[in-house]
């Protein structure tokens, strides 16, 4: 087998480099990158009136959706409040008043405490879980907490379709011992499980659907991502009609596809000469997702 492929990469002779600014230029559409989209900044400020009025509540969308960033711009929009001075107590407490949690699947109420406490940069100890349960509650209340936005909750609070009740009622406690806004985000399989219980219900009624992009918001975005992410020595034009069918038809209104269609078909033109996304090479790209 080594001595046939020995063979064809002999016949078929070294790999090229690119150019070295065409290297360059790949090197950066390949580190990821964030956008301030106006639907973006529209949930920033209903996030905030959550924050503020401690008002828990759910996000809930497709996969792919762009929510994960959009959650966690949230939060680094929070920490340049502060003067790095600012965020710790004399204590060295860290003050947070924004944290994001990414729960491991199915998650008991000892493992959702443990992630609250790492991720307010503590060692979580061996213990009870009454223990890790007093601890982060401390930790909580110590680092001024105010939301806890925890992310993938489907997976997180579901078992077999249905709710996990011991973990709901740790949620419950924060917010209602130390008045935390608790924010679940989720695809559409947490929004119908949760409403199958009336008390969990009702205190995650309020709730804000994070969709696919569609119309002038698709174009709007699309014209953003060649000006500020692709950045090509030449307009590639990708808001023209053409070109704008082709990425509809393969992103299907996804942010997160748009995203990798774009950078990859930016890269793959790069390499094969042109200054600018070419549309057979976007096509091709385009093709694959479909």
């Amino acid at each position: 087998m080594m001595t046939e492929a020995k063979e064809i990469a002999n016949k078929l002779g070294k790999i090229e480099l690119d150019e070295e600014w065409v290297q360059k230029e790949i090197a950066r559409l390949n580190r990821k990158s964030t956008v301030a989209l106006e639907h973006i900044k529209e949930l920033h400020d209903w996030l905030d009136g959550k924050r503020k009025s401690r008002r828990s509540c759910r996000i809930v969308g497709e996969s792919r959706t762009g929510k994960t960033v959009a959650c966690e711009a949230y939060v680094i929009r929070n920490r340049l409040n502060k003067k790095p001075q600012e965020r710790q107590t004399k204590n060295q407490i860290p003050i947070e008043s924004v944290i994001k949690i990414m729960p491991p699947q199915k998650c008991g109420s000892k493992e959702l405490f443990r992630e609250i406490i790492e991720c307010l940069k503590f060692r979580a100890v061996k213990g009870t879980i009454s223990e890790f349960r007093s601890r982060a509650m401390d930790i909580l209340k110590g680092c001024q907490v105010e939301i806890i936005i925890i992310d993938e909750a489907d997976c997180t609070f579901l078992r077999k379709d249905r709710l996990k009740p011991e973990t709901f009622s740790e949620v419950r406690d924060i917010y209602d011992k130390l008045e935390i806004a608790v924010v679940l985000v989720g695809t559409d399989r947490l929004d119908a499980v949760i409403k199958r219980d009336e008390q969990v219900y009702n205190r995650f009624r309020a709730n804000r659907r994070f969709g696919k992009l569609a119309g002038e918001d698709f174009k709007k975005t699309v014209a953003i991502w060649e000006q500020k992410v692709l950045k090509l020595p030449v307009p590639s034009n990708l808001t023209n009609k053409t070109m704008l069918k082709i990425l509809i038809r393969a992103t299907e209104g996804y942010i997160g596809r748009l995203d990798e269609i774009l950078r990859e078909a930016a890269i793959a033109s790069l390499s094969r000469g042109y200054k600018k996304v070419d549309k057979s090479v976007l096509e091709e790209i385009a093709r694959e997702y479909s």
